[in-house]
């Protein structure tokens, strides 16, 4: 049992950190134009994708960073929310989290999806500090793909927030050799 529990802690498959969260826009989540809020919806996504990092890394995370969230069509006043958010790969201490943002008009019954987005978390232990957390088995062939890209999307994150000088990006050099 022991063994099973280590080997558990030392890699996980996506699928298990998958988590979806249904939420109603009532009319405080609103702007003057009775669409939901921009601040709302990043709210929505910075929770459930949290959840997600902690299901995969067991412990207390904090968010590092926020890709380019655009806002597709709007969201209106009575639309169902369904946001789903999965880790796409883990680093040493960090996770990337990918989620995804559905809204639908049940009386019409209409679904599109609105938003999507890569959130970064790190895992930290009792003191606060930084621990490692369990490598990610992509299943599938969309899960293989986010795995494989999400390397470029790290190095893009560090060389834009000043940690990565461009010359040392080598997945996002490897982009634009001939």
């Amino acid at each position: 049992m022991v063994i099973k529990t280590l080997i558990k802690n030392l890699k996980k498959f996506a699928s298990e950190s998958l988590v979806t969260m249904t939420e109603l826009v009532l009319p405080n989540d609103t702007n003057p134009l009775h669409n939901l809020m921009g601040g709302k919806m990043m709210h929505w996504m910075d929770i459930v994708s949290a959840i997600s990092a902690q299901k995969h890394s067991n412990s207390v995370v904090v968010t590092a960073s926020v890709d380019n969230v655009s806002f597709s069509s709007p969201i209106k006043l009575g639309n169902v929310v369904t946001l789903t958010a999965k880790v796409t790969r883990s680093f040493s201490t960090s996770m990337e989290v990918h989620i995804e943002v559905w809204a639908e008009d049940i009386p019409s019954g209409t679904k599109i999806k609105s938003n999507e987005a890569f959130f970064t978390f790190v895992a930290m232990d009792g003191n606060g500090n930084p621990k490692k957390v369990p490598e990610l088995v992509p299943e599938t062939e969309k899960e293989k793909n986010f795995y494989e890209s999400a390397m470029r999307r790290r190095e893009l994150r560090l060389v834009l927030a000043g940690r990565l000088k461009a010359q040392d990006a080598t997945e996002l050099r490897s982009l634009f050799k001939e």
